[in-house]
């Protein structure tokens, strides 16, 4: 595990760095992408690039962690929306090579198809991650068994909370979500994973100093072979 800590408009420049390479280099690579607001310094610069004729996505597939359950693609607080306001719609990607879990799925088992179909694309080339205050990466929340597909998670009360702010009240938070599971995110070829301010730091030093364990989703990194970690000075702040 590679830990760089810069500004964070230093990191996301130095994360978009890894989207040149792969771009340029494989241009029809699969991305695994995230959202929340940890990502946007990154997405913008992603757009930037695009815009400049540095990279370009024409060719690409690209892949989502996760989805509320019961939110369509046109609700403002669904992750297919939220992909299609912040990158989408601003740079030359095909829209039907992006995917995003459906918030309409009913079971395990329907969840599990969005595994093939990541496998059948040629698998994940770079996945994008950010963190939640338990350690959670996508939606696997902390005992999530270490070889889950993606499936249906029942989000917990701290995860709701936290999301709460994209919502009127948390009455409308979902309490469940599609994500990619533990074990589809590990295979993934390339892992970026990236946090920002002192909120972050208490989980950050638990990801990368601590035991790797299920009860630290995050912490499970550290036995893929190739992930870069990005922090600012506050995330990294409990650093030894």
């Amino acid at each position: 595990m590679k830990v760089i800590i810069e500004s964070k408009e230093k990191a996301n420049k130095l994360a978009a760095e890894q989207y040149v390479k792969l771009l340029n280099s494989k241009p029809d690579c699969v991305l695994g992408l995230a959202t929340g607001s940890t990502p946007l310094g990154l997405y913008a610069e992603l757009i930037r690039l695009n815009k400049e004729g540095i990279i370009s996505f024409s060719k690409c597939s690209s892949f989502n962690l996760d989805e509320y359950i019961g939110l369509d693609g046109t609700h403002d607080q669904s992750y297919r929306y939220f992909m299609n306001t912040n990158l989408f719609d601003h740079v030359d990607i095909r829209k039907d090579h992006t995917f995003v879990p459906s918030g309409s799925c009913k079971s395990d088992e329907e969840a599990a198809l969005y595994d093939e179909a990541i496998e059948k694309a040629g698998g994940v080339d770079l996945q994008l991650l950010g963190i939640g205050h338990n350690g959670h990466i996508g939606f696997n929340e902390p005992l999530t068994p270490f070889e889950s597909k993606t499936h249906i998670e029942k989000l917990t009360d701290s995860t709701r909370e936290a999301n709460k702010r994209f919502f009127a009240s948390i009455d409308e938070v979902p309490t469940h979500a599609i994500t990619m599971g533990i074990g589809t995110i590990m295979k993934s070829k390339i892992i970026i994973l990236v946090a920002f301010g002192e909120d972050k730091a208490e989980i950050m030093k638990k990801t990368i100093e601590g035991k790797p364990t299920i009860s630290v989703p995050a912490s499970l990194l550290q036995l893929h072979t190739d992930v870069t970690v990005y922090l600012d000075p506050e995330a990294a702040s409990l650093l030894s």
